[in-house]
Protein backbone atom coordinates (compact mmCIF):
# COMPACT_ATOMS: atom_id res chain seq x y z
CA UNK A 1 0.00 0.00 0.00
CA UNK A 2 1.37 3.40 -0.96
CA UNK A 3 1.71 6.30 1.45
CA UNK A 4 -1.15 8.27 -0.18
CA UNK A 5 -3.37 5.20 0.09
CA UNK A 6 -2.47 4.79 3.74
CA UNK A 7 -3.43 8.40 4.38
CA UNK A 8 -6.92 7.62 3.13
CA UNK A 9 -7.38 4.80 5.60
CA UNK A 10 -10.06 5.13 8.24
CA UNK A 11 -7.70 5.44 11.20
CA UNK A 12 -8.08 9.20 11.34
CA UNK A 13 -11.88 9.23 11.37
CA UNK A 14 -13.58 10.18 14.65
CA UNK A 15 -15.35 6.83 15.03
CA UNK A 16 -11.99 5.10 15.46
CA UNK A 17 -10.76 7.38 18.22
CA UNK A 18 -12.82 6.42 21.25
CA UNK A 19 -12.06 2.72 21.74
CA UNK A 20 -8.81 3.50 23.55
CA UNK A 21 -6.48 6.39 24.33
CA UNK A 22 -3.80 4.10 22.88
CA UNK A 23 -5.27 4.88 19.44
CA UNK A 24 -3.87 8.42 19.59
CA UNK A 25 -0.56 9.30 17.98
CA UNK A 26 2.61 10.78 19.45
CA UNK A 27 2.15 14.33 20.66
CA UNK A 28 4.40 17.00 19.06
CA UNK A 29 6.46 17.58 22.20
CA UNK A 30 7.36 13.91 22.46
CA UNK A 31 7.96 13.59 18.72
CA UNK A 32 10.36 16.56 18.71
CA UNK A 33 12.59 15.05 21.39
CA UNK A 34 12.56 11.65 19.74
CA UNK A 35 13.75 13.30 16.53
CA UNK A 36 16.46 15.19 18.42
CA UNK A 37 17.64 11.94 20.02
CA UNK A 38 17.98 10.47 16.54
CA UNK A 39 20.78 12.84 15.60
CA UNK A 40 24.15 11.12 15.73
CA UNK A 41 25.42 8.40 18.02
CA UNK A 42 24.68 7.74 21.69
CA UNK A 43 25.75 5.09 24.20
CA UNK A 44 23.34 2.19 24.48
CA UNK A 45 21.32 0.48 27.22
CA UNK A 46 20.44 3.68 29.06
CA UNK A 47 23.93 5.10 29.42
CA UNK A 48 22.99 8.05 27.20
CA UNK A 49 22.44 11.70 28.09
CA UNK A 50 18.77 11.60 27.13
CA UNK A 51 17.94 8.88 29.64
CA UNK A 52 19.88 10.69 32.34
CA UNK A 53 18.02 13.92 31.63
CA UNK A 54 14.64 12.14 31.58
CA UNK A 55 15.32 10.58 34.97
CA UNK A 56 16.25 13.98 36.36
CA UNK A 57 13.05 15.46 34.90
CA UNK A 58 10.96 12.81 36.66
CA UNK A 59 12.77 13.44 39.94
CA UNK A 60 12.02 17.14 39.55
CA UNK A 61 8.38 16.38 38.81
CA UNK A 62 8.00 14.36 42.01
CA UNK A 63 10.27 16.63 44.05
CA UNK A 64 12.30 13.74 45.41
CA UNK A 65 15.36 11.61 44.69
CA UNK A 66 13.51 8.60 43.28
CA UNK A 67 14.92 5.71 41.28
CA UNK A 68 13.63 5.63 37.69
CA UNK A 69 13.62 2.79 35.15
CA UNK A 70 12.10 2.78 31.67
CA UNK A 71 10.36 -0.26 30.19
CA UNK A 72 8.43 -0.84 27.00
CA UNK A 73 4.87 -1.11 28.33
CA UNK A 74 2.55 -1.06 31.31
CA UNK A 75 2.29 -4.81 31.74
CA UNK A 76 6.05 -5.04 32.17
CA UNK A 77 6.10 -2.03 34.48
CA UNK A 78 3.43 -3.43 36.80
CA UNK A 79 4.64 -7.02 36.71
CA UNK A 80 8.30 -6.28 37.34
CA UNK A 81 7.52 -3.70 40.01
CA UNK A 82 5.31 -6.16 41.87
CA UNK A 83 7.89 -8.92 41.46
CA UNK A 84 10.48 -6.67 43.08
CA UNK A 85 8.22 -6.27 46.12
CA UNK A 86 7.25 -9.93 46.55
CA UNK A 87 8.50 -13.44 47.07
CA UNK A 88 6.63 -16.29 45.40
CA UNK A 89 4.78 -17.12 48.64
CA UNK A 90 3.41 -13.59 49.00
CA UNK A 91 0.14 -12.11 47.76
CA UNK A 92 -0.90 -8.82 46.18
CA UNK A 93 -4.25 -7.31 47.11
CA UNK A 94 -6.03 -5.30 44.42
CA UNK A 95 -9.49 -4.34 43.24
CA UNK A 96 -11.35 -7.05 41.36
CA UNK A 97 -11.39 -4.84 38.24
CA UNK A 98 -7.70 -3.84 38.45
CA UNK A 99 -5.69 -4.08 35.26
CA UNK A 100 -3.14 -6.39 36.89
CA UNK A 101 -5.96 -8.88 37.37
CA UNK A 102 -8.10 -8.48 34.27
CA UNK A 103 -5.75 -7.53 31.44
CA UNK A 104 -2.18 -8.70 31.99
CA UNK A 105 -2.46 -12.39 31.14
CA UNK A 106 -1.03 -13.56 34.45
CA UNK A 107 2.19 -11.57 33.96
CA UNK A 108 2.40 -10.38 37.60
CA UNK A 109 2.19 -13.99 38.77
CA UNK A 110 4.64 -15.14 36.10
CA UNK A 111 7.38 -12.61 36.82
CA UNK A 112 7.05 -13.05 40.58
CA UNK A 113 7.27 -16.85 40.28
CA UNK A 114 3.74 -17.39 41.52
CA UNK A 115 2.76 -14.52 43.82
CA UNK A 116 -1.00 -14.79 44.31
CA UNK A 117 -3.39 -11.96 43.40
CA UNK A 118 -6.14 -11.50 46.00
CA UNK A 119 -9.22 -9.61 44.79
CA UNK A 120 -11.43 -7.28 46.77
CA UNK A 121 -14.57 -5.39 45.74
CA UNK A 122 -15.24 -1.70 45.89
CA UNK A 123 -17.64 0.87 44.50
CA UNK A 124 -16.75 2.60 41.22
CA UNK A 125 -13.47 0.73 40.86
CA UNK A 126 -12.02 1.87 44.19
CA UNK A 127 -10.83 -0.44 46.94
CA UNK A 128 -13.21 -1.09 49.82
CA UNK A 129 -10.77 -0.78 52.72
CA UNK A 130 -12.85 -2.97 55.01
CA UNK A 131 -12.61 -5.70 52.38
CA UNK A 132 -8.88 -5.05 52.08
CA UNK A 133 -8.38 -5.46 55.81
CA UNK A 134 -10.45 -8.64 55.77
CA UNK A 135 -8.24 -10.04 52.99
CA UNK A 136 -5.14 -9.19 55.01
CA UNK A 137 -6.30 -10.55 58.35
CA UNK A 138 -8.57 -13.45 57.40
CA UNK A 139 -5.70 -15.88 57.91
CA UNK A 140 -2.19 -15.71 59.33
CA UNK A 141 -1.13 -19.32 59.07
CA UNK A 142 1.66 -20.71 56.92
CA UNK A 143 -0.81 -22.33 54.52
CA UNK A 144 -2.05 -18.96 53.23
CA UNK A 145 -0.08 -16.68 50.86
CA UNK A 146 1.20 -13.87 53.04
CA UNK A 147 -0.15 -10.43 52.01
CA UNK A 148 2.75 -8.25 50.97
CA UNK A 149 1.52 -5.52 48.59
CA UNK A 150 -1.55 -3.34 48.22
CA UNK A 151 -2.01 -2.21 44.61
CA UNK A 152 -3.95 0.94 43.75
CA UNK A 153 -4.99 1.89 40.21
CA UNK A 154 -4.98 5.65 39.55
CA UNK A 155 -7.12 6.45 37.63
CA UNK A 156 -9.21 3.32 38.17
CA UNK A 157 -10.27 0.95 35.43
CA UNK A 158 -13.73 2.50 35.67
CA UNK A 159 -12.47 6.02 35.05
CA UNK A 160 -12.77 7.25 38.62
CA UNK A 161 -10.08 9.03 40.62
CA UNK A 162 -8.74 8.36 44.10
CA UNK A 163 -8.77 11.53 46.19
CA UNK A 164 -5.62 12.27 48.17
CA UNK A 165 -7.39 11.37 51.41
CA UNK A 166 -8.43 8.00 49.96
CA UNK A 167 -4.85 7.18 48.99
CA UNK A 168 -3.61 8.18 52.42
CA UNK A 169 -6.23 5.99 54.10
CA UNK A 170 -5.25 3.02 51.92
CA UNK A 171 -1.54 3.44 52.52
CA UNK A 172 -2.07 3.85 56.26
CA UNK A 173 -3.93 0.54 56.31
CA UNK A 174 -1.13 -1.07 54.33
CA UNK A 175 1.51 0.30 56.69
CA UNK A 176 -0.48 -0.92 59.69
CA UNK A 177 -0.17 -4.48 58.37
CA UNK A 178 3.34 -4.23 56.96
CA UNK A 179 2.39 -4.08 53.28
CA UNK A 180 4.11 -2.09 50.54
CA UNK A 181 2.04 0.07 48.20
CA UNK A 182 2.18 -0.15 44.41
CA UNK A 183 0.33 2.30 42.19
CA UNK A 184 -0.62 1.45 38.62
CA UNK A 185 -0.46 4.92 37.10
CA UNK A 186 -1.09 4.22 33.43
CA UNK A 187 -3.36 7.30 33.53
CA UNK A 188 -1.75 9.01 36.52
CA UNK A 189 -1.49 12.29 34.60
CA UNK A 190 -5.26 12.33 34.17
CA UNK A 191 -5.69 11.97 37.94
CA UNK A 192 -3.26 14.83 38.59
CA UNK A 193 -5.16 16.98 36.11
CA UNK A 194 -8.51 16.11 37.67
CA UNK A 195 -7.43 16.75 41.26
CA UNK A 196 -5.19 19.76 40.54
CA UNK A 197 -2.60 18.54 43.01
CA UNK A 198 1.14 17.99 42.77
CA UNK A 199 2.31 14.50 41.74
CA UNK A 200 4.22 14.20 45.02
CA UNK A 201 1.01 14.72 47.01
CA UNK A 202 -0.62 11.74 45.31
CA UNK A 203 2.36 9.39 45.60
CA UNK A 204 5.26 9.30 48.04
CA UNK A 205 3.88 11.99 50.33
CA UNK A 206 0.70 9.91 50.56
CA UNK A 207 2.62 6.70 51.28
CA UNK A 208 3.07 5.11 47.84
CA UNK A 209 6.29 3.08 47.52
CA UNK A 210 6.45 2.50 43.77
CA UNK A 211 4.59 4.08 40.86
CA UNK A 212 4.26 2.76 37.33
CA UNK A 213 3.97 6.05 35.47
CA UNK A 214 2.20 5.90 32.13
CA UNK A 215 3.49 7.60 29.00
CA UNK A 216 1.91 5.83 26.03
CA UNK A 217 -1.66 6.84 26.93
CA UNK A 218 -0.55 10.42 27.43
CA UNK A 219 1.34 11.15 24.21
CA UNK A 220 4.52 9.09 23.93
CA UNK A 221 4.96 6.32 21.39
CA UNK A 222 5.93 3.60 23.84
CA UNK A 223 7.44 3.35 27.27
CA UNK A 224 6.43 3.57 30.92
CA UNK A 225 8.54 4.70 33.84
CA UNK A 226 8.86 2.60 36.99
CA UNK A 227 9.45 5.07 39.80
CA UNK A 228 10.72 3.79 43.15
CA UNK A 229 10.34 6.29 45.97
CA UNK A 230 12.07 3.84 48.32
CA UNK A 231 15.55 3.20 46.92
CA UNK A 232 15.91 -0.05 48.83
CA UNK A 233 13.02 -1.59 46.90
CA UNK A 234 14.79 -0.90 43.61
CA UNK A 235 17.78 -3.10 44.42
CA UNK A 236 18.84 -5.04 41.30
CA UNK A 237 15.70 -3.96 39.44
CA UNK A 238 17.82 -3.41 36.35
CA UNK A 239 18.51 -7.14 36.32
CA UNK A 240 14.79 -7.86 36.31
CA UNK A 241 14.39 -5.54 33.33
CA UNK A 242 17.18 -7.23 31.42
CA UNK A 243 15.95 -10.74 32.15
CA UNK A 244 12.43 -9.81 31.08
CA UNK A 245 13.55 -8.36 27.76
CA UNK A 246 12.75 -4.82 28.91
CA UNK A 247 16.23 -3.29 28.69
CA UNK A 248 16.11 -1.32 25.45
CA UNK A 249 19.40 -1.19 23.54
CA UNK A 250 18.44 2.22 22.12
CA UNK A 251 16.94 3.43 25.37
CA UNK A 252 17.04 7.07 24.29
CA UNK A 253 14.05 6.55 22.02
CA UNK A 254 11.96 5.57 25.04
CA UNK A 255 13.37 8.14 27.46
CA UNK A 256 13.87 11.25 25.31
CA UNK A 257 10.15 11.83 24.63
CA UNK A 258 9.62 12.12 28.37
CA UNK A 259 11.88 15.16 28.38
CA UNK A 260 9.69 16.88 25.82
CA UNK A 261 6.53 15.90 27.70
CA UNK A 262 7.73 17.00 31.14
CA UNK A 263 9.78 20.08 30.41
CA UNK A 264 7.10 21.59 28.17
CA UNK A 265 4.25 20.73 30.52
CA UNK A 266 2.56 18.70 27.77
CA UNK A 267 2.16 15.68 30.08
CA UNK A 268 -0.36 17.70 32.15
CA UNK A 269 -1.94 19.71 29.33
CA UNK A 270 -2.55 16.50 27.36
CA UNK A 271 -4.31 14.98 30.36
CA UNK A 272 -6.38 18.10 30.95
CA UNK A 273 -7.54 18.09 27.36
CA UNK A 274 -8.50 14.41 27.46
CA UNK A 275 -10.41 14.97 30.71
CA UNK A 276 -12.24 17.98 29.27
CA UNK A 277 -13.31 16.03 26.23
CA UNK A 278 -14.69 13.20 28.38
CA UNK A 279 -16.64 15.69 30.49
CA UNK A 280 -17.96 17.30 27.31
CA UNK A 281 -19.03 13.93 25.94
CA UNK A 282 -20.84 13.14 29.18
CA UNK A 283 -22.70 16.42 28.84
CA UNK A 284 -23.52 15.88 25.15
CA UNK A 285 -25.08 12.44 25.69
CA UNK A 286 -27.03 13.42 28.79
CA UNK A 287 -30.73 12.88 28.31
CA UNK A 288 -30.49 10.60 25.26
CA UNK A 289 -33.15 7.91 25.46
CA UNK A 290 -31.75 4.46 26.25
CA UNK A 291 -28.40 5.84 27.42
CA UNK A 292 -27.23 6.37 31.00
CA UNK A 293 -23.95 7.02 32.76
CA UNK A 294 -22.60 3.99 34.63
CA UNK A 295 -19.91 5.69 36.72
CA UNK A 296 -18.86 9.26 37.49
CA UNK A 297 -16.83 10.81 34.66
CA UNK A 298 -13.81 12.06 36.61
CA UNK A 299 -10.97 11.69 34.12
CA UNK A 300 -10.80 10.74 30.42
CA UNK A 301 -13.13 7.72 30.39
CA UNK A 302 -16.87 7.59 29.86
CA UNK A 303 -18.89 4.47 30.66
CA UNK A 304 -22.39 4.27 29.21
CA UNK A 305 -25.16 1.77 29.71
CA UNK A 306 -26.89 1.56 26.34
CA UNK A 307 -29.72 -0.46 24.91
CA UNK A 308 -28.36 -3.31 22.82
CA UNK A 309 -30.03 -1.84 19.75
CA UNK A 310 -28.17 1.44 20.17
CA UNK A 311 -24.86 -0.35 20.65
CA UNK A 312 -25.47 -2.49 17.57
CA UNK A 313 -26.40 0.45 15.37
CA UNK A 314 -23.31 2.36 16.52
CA UNK A 315 -21.07 -0.58 15.68
CA UNK A 316 -22.76 -1.05 12.32
CA UNK A 317 -22.07 2.61 11.58
CA UNK A 318 -18.37 1.95 12.17
CA UNK A 319 -17.88 3.26 15.70
CA UNK A 320 -15.40 1.31 17.81
CA UNK A 321 -15.71 0.88 21.56
CA UNK A 322 -15.29 -1.83 24.16
CA UNK A 323 -18.20 -3.62 25.79
CA UNK A 324 -16.48 -3.30 29.10
CA UNK A 325 -18.82 -4.02 31.98
CA UNK A 326 -21.41 -6.64 31.15
CA UNK A 327 -24.07 -6.57 28.44
CA UNK A 328 -24.60 -3.12 26.99
CA UNK A 329 -21.89 -1.40 28.98
CA UNK A 330 -19.68 0.64 26.67
CA UNK A 331 -16.38 2.40 27.39
CA UNK A 332 -15.40 5.50 25.44
CA UNK A 333 -11.89 6.91 25.96
CA UNK A 334 -10.75 10.43 25.14
CA UNK A 335 -7.11 11.25 24.44
CA UNK A 336 -4.84 14.25 24.05
CA UNK A 337 -5.76 14.18 20.36
CA UNK A 338 -9.54 14.16 20.78
CA UNK A 339 -11.26 17.32 19.55
CA UNK A 340 -14.60 18.91 20.32
CA UNK A 341 -15.69 18.06 16.78
CA UNK A 342 -14.91 14.40 17.46
CA UNK A 343 -16.99 14.48 20.63
CA UNK A 344 -19.91 16.13 18.85
CA UNK A 345 -19.75 13.56 16.05
CA UNK A 346 -19.95 10.68 18.54
CA UNK A 347 -22.75 12.31 20.53
CA UNK A 348 -24.71 12.89 17.32
CA UNK A 349 -24.18 9.27 16.31
CA UNK A 350 -25.45 8.01 19.67
CA UNK A 351 -28.46 10.32 19.44
CA UNK A 352 -29.20 9.08 15.93
CA UNK A 353 -28.84 5.44 16.99
CA UNK A 354 -31.27 6.10 19.83
CA UNK A 355 -33.82 7.78 17.57
CA UNK A 356 -33.74 4.87 15.11
CA UNK A 357 -34.74 2.39 17.79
Amino acid sequence: MSAPEMEKMESGKPYNQFASDNYAGICPEAWKLMEMANRGFEPSYGDDRWTDQACRAIRDLFETDCQVFFVFNGTAANSLALASLCQSYHSVICHEMAHIETDECGAPEFFSNGTKILLVPGKSGKLDLDAVEHAITRRADIHYPKPRVLSITQTTELGTVYEQSEITAATALAEKHGLKVHMDGARFANAVAALELKPADLTWKAGVDVLCLGGAKNGTAIGEAVVFFDHGLAAEFEYRCKQAGQLASKMRFISAPWIGMLESGAWLENAKRANRMAALLADRVSGIRGVSLMFPTQANALFLQMDEGISGRLRNAGWRFYSFIGAGGARFMCSWQTTEDDVNALADAIRKASAEG
